[in-house]
């Protein structure tokens, strides 16, 4: 399945994309992309989104082999959003749905450097997504060192101990903190982004791979607790 077609959707952040893909990373090509405007919310923009770049490729529902879908962390709304209309877009057309860690979405722009990589997300309350990973050129794909986790950028640079290439939206809020510390090397937040194409290029690896997940044990990526859990534990605890 080398040249699959994915259609894949990205709203683990404000900005989102959606795109069609043929292929994964090395022999695959980008058919088409289109970003959202990060001021207007994904529930008005995506399934019109989508059906624009299916009417401008050309592609018709059947064509499709599969749908992949950034499945987090990132915006508990947004990510909540895309799982739903790409759970429902394969329903409809009857293919699998694939599920992809938007910072590994992130990692996949950062495969030319020898170095660890560090893909972060803004997370909010003070905090950033992040994972770790470096590339294995013997499986030619950027492998995941750990866990993904939600720390302060404090916790965050204590993690760290060799040369290190930093990237992703999250760092921009604290370029100088990760500045400071020599063995990082920051990238600025322009050239990595989270984007549906790289979504589309991992999704069709796992098709390759034949790892498909049934659909309803596909769900969002968290990572912590969201606000009104938070608040409802404050209760109970208030109530004891």
């Amino acid at each position: 399945m080398a040249g699959s077609l994915i259609l894949s959707i990205e709203t683990a952040t404000g900005c989102g994309s959606v795109a069609l893909t043929s292929g994964n990373i090395y022999e695959g090509r980008l058919v088409t992309e289109c970003t959202h405007r990060p001021d207007i919310t994904h529930s008005r923009r995506l399934l019109g989104s989508i059906q624009q770049i299916m009417v401008t490729a050309e592609v018709t529902w059947d064509q499709l082999d599969a749908v992949a879908v950034s499945y987090g962390p990132g915006s508990f709304t947004g990510l909540r959003i895309g799982m739903a209309a790409a759970k429902g877009i394969a329903m409809a057309a009857d293919i699998p749905v694939l599920g992809v860690a938007s910072l590994d979405g992130l990692a996949v722009q950062c495969m030319e450097t020898t170095k660890q990589v560090c893909c972060v997300l803004d997370a909010r309350k003070g905090q950033v997504y992040s994972a770790f990973y470096r590339y294995d050129s013997m499986t030619r794909s950027m492998q995941r060192q750990g866990a993904i986790e939600a720390l302060t950028p404090e916790e965050l640079m204590l993690r760290i101990d060799q040369p290190t290439v930093l990237g992703g939206p999250g760092g921009k809020p604290y370029q100088d903190l990760f500045l400071s510390k020599p063995m990082v090397e920051v990238l600025p937040d322009t050239c990595i982004q989270p984007r549906a194409s790289f979504i589309g290029f991992l999704g069709a690896e796992q098709l390759q791979k034949g790892d498909i997940p049934p659909p309803d044990t596909l769900t969002p990526l968290y990572t912590r607790a969201s606000e009104a859990e938070i608040n409802t534990q404050k209760k109970k605890t208030g109530n004891h």
